[in-house]
């Protein structure tokens, strides 16, 4: 997997940056991500349950359909009820 946050000052860089590609990400409790990915649009809304880059645990609120800057590693299906998720790398 691609670790392109590795470090305070590279993360800081990839979350201002453009998107490079996405991929369709189906949550999964245990497996991470192909790809960290800087970005995730939701086609439904609902709550994210995700790790972060760094591996911090992370819950969001319910949110609405769209696009929004999460720098994380696998997004997971426990807890997660947003769908028709993509993530942007």
């Amino acid at each position: 997997m691609a670790k392109p946050f590795a470090t305070s000052a590279i993360m800081n860089d990839a979350a201002s940056a453009s998107a490079v590609r996405s991929f369709t990400i189906t949550p999964h409790d245990t497996n991470e991500l192909a790809d960290y990915i800087r970005a995730v649009t939701i086609n439904v809304g609902g709550v994210l349950v995700y790790t972060a880059w760094d591996g911090t645990e992370c819950t969001t609120a319910a949110l609405p359909a769209g696009t929004y800057a999460l720098l994380s590693k696998r997004i997971k299906s426990t807890g997660t009820t947003a769908t028709g998720i993509t993530g942007w790398v």
